[in-house]
């Protein structure tokens, strides 16, 4: 499959378990990664597991599956990109991966199915929290509990760290205090509240999430968006990813206690927002990507104001930034902390920002393009140290790309409408849409029932393939160097939640 495209369920390969395990890890080598993983219960009590993965040097989706009954073997061990799909799965659906490394739950909810938990003898569901977290022993080491409430008015979310003095051994991370019941309400759908749903999927990720989504009903219903409406979308993209960027820079000067940049920077993110906000009202994007196209057209002032307004915020941030990477207190804790390497990022199945300061060129409007960005290119950035300073400047860089993609996209907008009309769904069909988020990778992947509905919708946030890059950055790191870390990373924990 192309990158929203669309195959009947009957066209998805069906694979014997161990056809499908060598196809599978044959598709992550030698740089596949996993876009998503599903199941769907069968009549027959068994499941039928969907795997997508992705092949960015060709450009291409490749959807295969198997049945599976509630046991099957773990490919964890084979590739840990699976650690967390499949400890989801044991979640949703009580489907269990015999010898799995570390089998725990992901967001502490009942499951799908009514099956007892895997997770407790009485079958009970767990409560956030409680479970086993992995130890180091040794008469110097000690554990140090931080959340899941947290200063401030950040979300929910628990860090254990194992310790030898200030040395962080291992840092184990439980999430799931956010959870909604997003995919599950999607189930039958979509309805007048699905859109709403996607824009509030993680909040700061408004643009791209209902992105993906409008793209991928789109190619359920056989239509495309208008040009002048594919070019919107682009431009609000990049303007969550300017404003985003920007205030992970002013916040990463501020955990190293640089106020001139943390100041400033907290400043033009807003700058950034109010952007978005002359285009559709809402400073997050909320109401402007719709299936069909957009739901609020520019005119010739608009478009004059947003490149005025645009050419003062980003010589402000140029101004701001610079004062990082001449100031050598600052780069002094930017460079060598928090280090992933290309090979654990490659492993893990990193994307975005943090996968990209490792010198991996994943980048969705590179790889597999879709909307304007199959027409307009943005060069992929990258670094190579895989250390707090990459994924900073890596920042750094698209902020400069995407301004400039901004500029060039509102000098030359398409003439025409906003909007199609949609026309029903396939029935018995697969869709499968990726966006680049300004965090990185999203994936929406959706099947469709006898009658055009949704079957199964899985929605997987960038953040979920990334949070095991964190606790991994962080081991033989100070553990004074967590909020670095943590914010070089920026990961969502309702994305997560979902």
């Amino acid at each position: 499959m192309r990158n929203g495209e669309t195959i009947s369920i009957g066209s998805i390969p069906s694979l014997s378990f161990n056809e499908f395990r060598h196809e599978v890890l044959s598709d992550l080598q030698p740089g596949g990664r996993l876009a998503t993983i599903f199941s769907l219960p069968l009549p027959n009590g068994r499941h039928r597991l969907v795997v997508v993965s992705l092949d960015g040097k060709e450009g291409v989706l490749r959807p295969c599956s198997t049945e599976i009954s509630q046991r099957y073997p773990s490919l964890t061990a084979d590739s840990p990109q699976f650690h967390l799909f499949e400890r989801e799965l044991a979640e949703q659906w009580g489907l269990h991966p015999v010898n799995h490394p570390w089998l725990k739950p992901v967001r502490f909810h009942p499951p799908y199915a009514p099956v007892p938990t895997i997770f407790s003898e009485d079958g009970a569901v767990p409560i956030p929290g409680r479970m086993p977290f992995f130890q180091v022993h040794g008469e110097e080491i000690h554990e140090v509990a931080v959340g899941p409430v947290h200063a401030g008015i950040i979300e929910p979310g628990h860090f254990r760290f194992q310790c030898h003095g200030e040395k962080v051994l291992h840092l184990e991370i439980s999430l799931g205090y956010q959870h909604r019941g997003i995919e599950r309400r999607l189930t039958g759908g979509p309805d007048r509240r699905t859109i709403h749903y996607m824009e509030t999927a993680a909040g700061d990720t408004t643009v791209g999430h209902a992105t993906a989504h409008c793209e991928l009903v789109e190619s359920l219903a056989g239509v495309e968006a208008p040009l002048r409406a594919q070019a919107l979308r682009a431009v609000a993209l990049e303007l969550e990813r300017l404003a985003n960027h920007t205030g992970d820079l002013g916040a990463l000067a501020g955990d190293v206690g640089f106020l001139p940049t943390a100041s400033y920077c907290g400043r033009l993110r807003g700058d950034f927002l109010n952007l978005t906000a002359l285009l559709c009202g809402n400073r997050f994007g909320r109401g402007l990507v719709i299936p069909g196209g957009t739901g609020f057209d520019v005119d010739a002032a608009i478009v004059s104001e947003l490149m005025d307004r645009l050419n003062r915020t980003l010589a402000d941030v140029k101004n701001a930034v610079d004062l990082l990477w001449s100031t050598p207190s600052v780069m002094g804790r930017f460079e060598d902390t928090g280090t992933l390497t290309r090979d654990h990022a490659r492993r893990l199945g990193l994307v975005g920002v943090a996968a990209r300061a490792c010198g991996l060129e994943r980048d969705v409007r590179f790889e597999c393009p879709s909307g304007l960005f199959r027409f307009a290119h943005i060069p992929v950035s990258t670094y190579s140290s895989g250390d707090v300073f990459a994924r900073a400047h890596v920042r750094w860089l698209e902020i400069e790309r995407s301004a400039r993609f901004i500029r060039e996209q509102l000098q030359s907008l398409p003439e025409g409408p906003v909007q199609v009309p949609l026309t029903p769904f396939k029935s018995n069909t697969l869709a499968v849409s990726l966006i680049e988020g300004w965090r990185g990778e999203i994936c929406h992947s959706a099947m469709t029932d006898d009658q055009g509905r949704f079957a199964r919708y899985k929605i997987v946030d960038p953040s979920f393939h990334n949070w095991t890059g964190l606790a991994l950055a962080m081991r033989n790191q100070q553990i004074s160097d967590f909020p670095l870390c943590n914010k070089s990373f920026n990961l969502s924990y309702c994305g997560h939640d979902l």
